[in-house]
């Protein structure tokens, strides 16, 4: 899918003022704007791609007039020289965008590989992959990346995320856990990093994953009685649902404890039950888990 951005949108993407881009444009002929047949400008993917890539390297000092001497392999080769040695969180992620761009999927496993060897798979989550998953889902509900390139990088990410949970084995003990995915919500990246975050922990996790139908979740809840539900709600339920639907796990599941979080949760002026915990950001399931052990 070919996609056309506006200058506000490679400002978002890049992190370059539209200002500051407009006058690379006139002095070094950095881009070449298209126009529609209304005239107006328009920029494409290679437009985007070697934003990204100029970014990059002006952040880290090269100067913008020797920048654009140089031809499109050899900035390449410069950005890719630069990300292998660089291990600032900022760097990795601007990596990853360009990746994302690209739809370069070696490219996006050599990222991610490096970064779990060096950081370990639970830093690399915290403070690279999902910095960069709310970065482009900001930029997927304002319009500037399309809706392919998100999927493709999800799924990258879900496939890391399903092999290191598969590395976790159940030995017994702990607290239940059940978690699912409300009826229409199927962005399930935190629900399987809450999964991996809890096995890692030494705790049973029964997991439904996406779209769980009210009546199949407490089928099950009713069979497992778990000591805990955790769910994310990122479009479902709607702004204008969540209330009631929070009321009602509350008074359905009063034996159990429930933690939730997600973009129609944080930030709103809701009333929480008091066996209802809202997770701010997901490394608070480890503070809580914490408390858990203490208490026991």
């Amino acid at each position: 899918m070919v996609r056309n951005y506006s200058i506000k949108d490679l400002e978002q993407l890049s992190g370059i003022k539209a200002h500051t881009l407009r006058i690379w444009e006139q002095r070094y002929n950095l881009l070449s704007p298209k126009r529609t047949e209304t005239n107006i400008r328009y920029y494409d993917d290679a437009d985007l791609r070697l934003i990204l890539n100029v970014a990059l390297l002006n952040e880290h000092g090269y100067k913008i007039s020797k920048i654009a001497k140089l031809s499109t392999e050899e900035l390449k080769e410069e950005v890719v020289k630069l990300t292998d040695r660089s291990f600032t969180y900022d760097d990795q992620i601007h990596s990853l965008t360009i990746a994302m761009v690209d739809l370069d999927e070696p490219r996006f496993e050599k990222i991610i590989s490096t970064n779990i060897l060096k950081l370990g798979f639970e830093e690399t989550m915290l403070n690279i992959i999902y910095p960069f998953l709310s970065k482009i889902g900001v930029l997927w509900q304002t319009g500037a990346i399309h809706p392919g390139q998100e999927h493709f990088i999800s799924n990258l990410v879900r496939q890391k995320l399903i092999v290191a949970i598969d590395g976790q084995v159940y030995t017994g003990g702990g607290k239940k856990f059940l978690l699912f995915l409300p009826e229409g919500e199927l962005h399930e990246i935190s629900l399987l990093f809450s999964c991996y975050l809890l096995k890692t922990s030494g705790h049973q996790v029964i997991y439904l994953g996406q779209n769980t139908p009210d009546e199949d979740l407490y089928a099950v809840y009713k069979v497992h009685r778990p000591d805990f539900l955790v769910s994310v709600f990122t479009t479902h339920p709607t702004a204008e649902e969540v209330q009631s639907y929070i009321n009602d796990l509350s008074n359905r599941y009063s034996k159990s404890n429930i933690w939730i979080s997600g973009y129609q949760v944080l930030g709103r002026d809701l009333n929480i039950p008091d066996n209802v915990r809202v997770l701010h950001y997901l490394k608070e399931i480890k503070e809580y888990l914490q408390d858990l052990a203490e208490v026991a």
